[in-house]
């Protein structure tokens, strides 16, 4: 019987040469571009949120959606993008990604209310569904068997480095043009992707499975009904019937789902994953680690212009001991898993993530120099490079070889639905606190927003407590990148 989770981008990219002789470079570039793209459109609108406030009339609960209508769509499509590429054509469906991508940017860029920018940013989030996963897949195809490591280590790299330039890049654009010109950056980089991708990377295809449309349908549903009723929580009431039937109706999408999962023969979420360990521990971190800090930078990145009043790019550019530190920290914890395990250089990664957050809770205050923060950006950035590695590696460590891409897919899911988690659990606490988007109010809802976001990396803490500090995959997954 063939299942969905047969579809492993590494096993099936082997045997399948590229067309032609490829540069690897010029393969590197028509797999990274794209998905460098969709990776920075994950933060390149934080700098930015505050000038899209003033000029879109755009309250807190619109700035949310602002971010979590791409997450989401993002998280829940991402999975069904890979079945449909197996069975339609990789190259086919990452091509039509993209050119989603793209029309969704213009449609952002042209907006004029917030209904229209979350619509936009919605359709776009489509795109990157498809953009990520398959963008490794076709790589992985496009270059020999024996620089396939180098190559994805390098893609995983480009991936990191969209993070981290994201609100470097949204402050720089916003100062010397308009925040519209962020989306409109995406055209000329989709014009130079589209024949890019035509050239250096073949068509492949996977096994062609049913996608389970009703299992996407209910955790879909269930997310978007959380993050609505944690949205509207303050504005309607905690205990009022909208926002406790929204919640109440999240729970039982969940339990609809998990229910579907173990009956239906095609999976978008295989359950038997979860009997490993490791590997059930490993999504526990993700989310944690997701919630916590990415709705940390939501509230961080926009007190950086309101209260300590620096310029989008300034703000950007301050954030990078936090979010570049990543990209030296990262390789060296990769290179250290084989020798020292997964657990310990995790549970110090998200030791220091919590403590981070508790730092900047204490001394945040009104009048708080920028140089106070620093020490703790450092070791929030330090904290997340010696989490990347040692946590992808667990995600792995007890998989077969057929399931890495469906183990690795469902990971990144539930990353990205911390993300949109993370934003609205912080600002409900932010709002409930007394915050405000002025310099005298930011303070008091910031400082319990982000114990709340320690505390959701301390659970990340205790889950990497029960992670196996080595398997007997360790070593083989550092070998092979």
């Amino acid at each position: 019987m063939t299942t969905v989770t047969d579809r492993s981008v590494l096993e099936e990219a082997t045997p399948r040469p590229p067309r032609r002789a490829v540069p690897l470079g010029i393969a590197l570039l028509a797999a990274s571009l794209p998905m460098f793209m969709a990776t920075l459109d994950n933060l390149v609108m934080t700098s930015a949120l505050p000038v899209i406030s003033v000029d879109l009339s755009a309250g807190v609960g619109d700035l949310q959606w602002f971010v979590n209508a791409y997450t989401l769509c993002f998280a829940t499509l991402m999975l069904p993008a890979a079945t449909l590429g197996d069975r339609l054509g990789r190259r086919r469906v990452f091509l039509a990604g993209i050119v989603i991508f793209t029309i969704a940017s213009a449609a952002s860029a042209l907006s004029n209310t917030p209904e229209m920018l979350i619509a936009s940013r919605a359709l776009q989030g489509v795109g990157a569904a498809a953009i990520m996963p398959l963008s490794l897949a076709l790589l992985a195809a496009a270059v020999p068997e024996a620089k396939r490591a180098m190559a994805i280590g390098v893609w995983g790299g480009v991936s990191g480095l969209g993070v981290a330039l994201g609100p470097v890049v949204g402050g720089a654009v916003v100062d010397g043009i308009s925040w519209q010109a962020i989306f409109w950056l995406n055209i000329p980089v989709a014009i130079v992707a589209i024949p890019l991708v035509f050239f250096a990377l073949g068509e492949s295809f996977g096994h062609i499975v049913p996608i389970d449309i009703p299992g996407v349908l209910l955790i879909g549903g269930a997310v978007f009904a959380a993050v609505w009723g944690v949205v509207h929580g303050n504005d309607d009431g905690w205990t009022s019937l909208s926002v406790l039937g929204t919640l109440l109706a999240a729970t039982v999408l969940v339990i609809a789902f998990v229910v579907r999962e173990a009956r239906t023969r095609y999976p978008v979420v295989p359950l038997r994953l979860f009997r490993s360990r490791s590997f059930s521990m490993a999504n526990v971190v993700a989310l944690g680690f997701s919630l916590g800090m990415m709705g940390a930078v939501f509230l961080l990145s926009q007190y950086l212009q309101i209260v300590m009043g620096y310029t989008p790019l300034q703000a950007g550019l301050r954030t990078l001991p936090w979010t570049a530190a990543p990209m030296v920290v990262a390789p060296i914890a990769g290179m250290l898993v084989g020798r020292l395990g997964v657990r310990p250089l995790l549970t110090v990664g998200l030791t220091l993530q919590a403590l981070s957050l508790a730092w900047m809770a204490v001394i945040i205050v009104p009048g708080l120099d920028y140089i106070d923060v620093v020490p703790a950006f450092v070791m929030a950035g330090v904290g997340m490079g010696l989490t990347f590695a040692p946590s992808a590696s667990a995600v792995l460590a007890d998989m077969a070889e057929a399931d890495h891409a469906t183990a690795s897919s469902i990971n990144s899911t539930v990353r990205e639905m911390g993300i949109a988690i993370g934003v609205a659990v912080l600002t409900a606490v932010f709002l409930a606190a007394g915050g405000a988007l002025t310099p005298a109010g930011y303070a008091d809802g910031l400082r319990p927003a982000l114990i709340v976001g320690a505390l959701a990396v301390a659970v990340g803490v205790v889950a990497s407590l029960f992670i196996p500090a080595r398997t007997g995959k360790t070593q083989e997954l550092v070998a092979a990148g």
